[in-house]
């Protein structure tokens, strides 16, 4: 179990028009904690700081300033440290097609994971490892998905393979980026189920990020609204959801489809 922290972090761009330059501050002064068994829901439109956070914390961006701790210690660039802090916290991108190899087995992506954060196990381990993933993520039966290769599954299960790819190093810490906004909205449901008893079983900690209030306030624990690079609110989801306080929160909530305001409308 791990816990995973941002502290005041600022993200900054340096931006060139013809002989002008010019910042774009794409995360300004964000302070987040992703705790073992809760789900933090970050939600704002397209172009909010969202996926930069995301890129942040999966050290694919450095923050311009402030800091970002692993269990309370600083993370570390390279080297062993950089590598433990991969093994605890992983990511389940948003596209789960474009993050499979279309030339590899099902069974090759989850492998390679497994070898590289666990190289004391035996290739019979790692195979047995491998079905292991399959099982947890509810693909079954194991043996036979482990040989198709991503074009023979559904979007859900591919990326349910995406999730069984990310839990392979043993990881505390999960980010979903968008993880279900590229599937159809009848599949949907099952993979946002599927994080939400992950996270109760494992006890992850989950970082959900998304535009989706609704999904946002029905599987996350808190919600942390983003606005051009800055938290403007945050609470418990309930909370947030129903006495928004920020302007842009109430915009955002009442974007949202509600069916049951819906009905009050139309009874009214």
């Amino acid at each position: 179990m791990s816990t995973l922290e941002l502290r005041g972090v600022v993200k900054e761009y340096k931006l060139r028009q013809g002989w002008r330059t010019s910042t774009l501050r794409a995360v300004d002064d964000v302070s987040l904690a992703l705790e073992p068994g809760r789900t933090v829901a970050l939600v704002g439109q397209s172009g909010s700081g969202k996926s930069t956070i995301a890129k942040l914390l999966m050290q694919l961006e450095r923050p311009t300033s402030g800091q970002i701790l692993l269990d309370g210690k600083p993370v570390e660039r390279r080297g062993a440290g950089l590598a433990r802090y991969r093994s605890s916290v992983q990511m389940v991108f948003q596209d789960p097609f474009a993050s499979l190899n279309p030339y590899h087995t099902i069974a090759h992506h989850l492998a390679r994971p497994v070898r590289l954060h666990h190289p004391e196990l035996t290739a019979a381990q790692v195979s047995e490892r491998v079905l292991q993933l399959l099982e947890r993520v509810r693909l079954t039966p194991a043996d036979v998905v482990a040989q198709r290769r991503p074009h023979e599954l559904s979007g859900g299960q591919r990326q349910r393979v995406a999730i069984a790819r990310a839990l392979a190093p043993g990881p505390g810490i999960l980010v979903a980026d968008e993880p279900v906004s590229m599937l159809d909205v009848s599949i949907r449901l099952g993979v946002l189920n599927l994080l939400a008893a992950l996270q109760r079983e494992e006890q992850l900690g989950v970082l959900y990020i998304t535009h989706d209030l609704a999904t946002a306030r029905h599987f996350s624990d808190d919600i942390l609204v983003m606005y051009r690079g800055r938290i403007v609110e945050r609470g418990p989801a309930d909370q947030v959801i129903l006495d928004p306080q920020h302007e842009y929160t109430k915009l955002l909530a009442e974007a949202a489809p509600n069916p049951e305001r819906r009905l009050r409308e139309l009874s009214g």
